[in-house]
């Protein structure tokens, strides 16, 4: 390794650990209820902290004290136009009794950073901001565009990368890398997400009168049962993805009476549950709702006082990139030079930004630093060497693709 390479290694590294540091050191839980919980300190800082790079800044926000922030580095020449996407908010840090390191301290012990977001996803937007302003210091020839996606509500219902979208800055984009902890892995699939809220009417009685009420809870037990015969369905039909294992259907809230107090010795009104459904690319969500309706007209059938109703809360499809997309061919190259062996090729287990940017025909890939298992548990942690050999990733996939280097992934 010449000296000139070992310099920048060492340089990028210390920048995206202390990044890092910043961006974690400033909370950025979304609470509806504070007027300060939300992304707009990060996300004003970040802004800040691209300017100073002479970096073009877009800010727009999609709800008060929720700004996106765009980063902008053209050069100048015709060429194809890449998106680096990390989202700047975090999900609660629960119990602060229950972490052994204050959440939004970014205290380095043993070799790991500690704190709400180092994994989940500070610690890779903080590479990949480095990655852009090692290719602007040491002036890399390169053509077409980077733009810099920093998008508020990852965590909820990703209304930063839907308004980025409609905004226009995904038109004519030809591939994203999706910042996200993988463990370094490329990460070409995601699995999709159906989340439905389910209601079922009854009639509120005395529990010693029974027949004088309808009993919503047998009601919603069957369409339980029903839900499970059918997640076995899915999975003989569909089978075990390579990346994303098995579809699933998870019954989450289970929840009677869904107002008010219950008591023992009442029926309740109503009863509910949420469906977090988890698919598969060979799976039509489409499809999938209609089979759920035919439970409910199923049920209706054989029982005239079956009431229900049913909400869509969300639908992200499964997406799937063909490995042979030059977005992958430049991770592929990008991994491999800097970890020097062949890359692992894996799946997300859950949506993220990039679901959105796939649906608008980009070509995605997820890749980043950090354990993936680690996001959203308590004492969340990154190992600080990964963070120097994610932004090395970033800054080597970047140029190989603007470049059209490494566009084959070699299989």
């Amino acid at each position: 390794m010449n000296l000139a390479k070992t310099d920048r290694l060492k340089r990028n590294y210390e920048r995206a650990v202390a990044l890092t540091q910043q961006l974690v050191q400033i909370p950025s839980v979304y609470r509806p209820e504070d007027p300060e919980g939300n992304e707009e300190k990060v996300a004003n800082f970040t802004a800040n902290y691209l300017r100073e790079l002479g970096i073009d800044v877009y800010v727009e926000e999609v709800e008060p004290g929720r700004p996106n922030v765009i980063g902008v580095i053209d050069s100048g020449k015709p060429g194809k136009t890449l998106i680096f996407e990390g989202h700047t908010d975090v999900v609660t840090e629960g119990d602060r009794g229950s972490w052994k390191y204050d959440p939004f301290g970014a205290e380095i012990v043993d070799g790991r950073m500690y704190g709400r977001g180092t994994n989940d996803t500070k610690g890779n937007l903080a590479c990949m901001i480095t990655a852009a302003h090692s290719i602007l210091e040491d002036k890399e020839a390169f053509t077409g565009k980077i733009i810099l996606c920093i998008p508020v509500d990852e965590e909820r219902m990703m209304i930063g990368i839907k308004h980025f979208i409609e905004q226009g800055w995904a038109d004519d984009v030809d591939g994203a890398i999706i910042c996200e902890p993988e463990e370094n892995q490329i990460c070409v699939a995601q699995r999709g997400a159906l989340r439905i809220r389910i209601t079922v009417n009854g009639k509120m009685a005395h529990g010693a009168i029974s027949w004088s009420g309808i009993n919503p809870n047998w009601r919603l037990a069957k369409i339980i049962t029903a839900l499970e015969a059918l997640e076995k369905e899915e999975q003989e039909t569909h089978g075990e993805h390579p990346y994303l294992k098995w579809p699933s259907i998870t019954p989450t809230i289970v929840k009677a009476p869904v107002t008010g107090d219950a008591q023992i010795n009442v029926i309740p009104e109503k009863a509910m549950t949420t469906l977090d459904i988890r698919t598969i690319p060979s799976q039509n969500h489409g499809v999938l709702i209609e089979k759920i309706k035919s439970i409910f007209k199923d049920l209706k059938e054989e029982d005239e006082d079956f009431d229900v109703q049913y909400e869509i809360i969300e639908n992200r499809p499964a997406t799937e990139t063909d490995q042979g997309e030059p977005v992958v061919g430049a991770v592929h190259e990008a991994v491999k030079k800097t970890l020097n062996k062949e890359p692992e090729y894996n799946g997300v287990p859950g949506a993220t930004d990039g679901t959105f940017l796939h649906i608008h025909g980009v070509p995605i890939v997820t890749i980043g630093a950090g354990d993936r298992e680690v996001p959203h548990h308590i004492n969340e942690y990154v190992d600080i060497k990964e963070l120097g050999e994610t932004t090395e990733i970033y800054r080597q996939a970047a140029l190989n693709f603007l470049n059209e280097e490494g566009n084959s992934n070699g299989r």
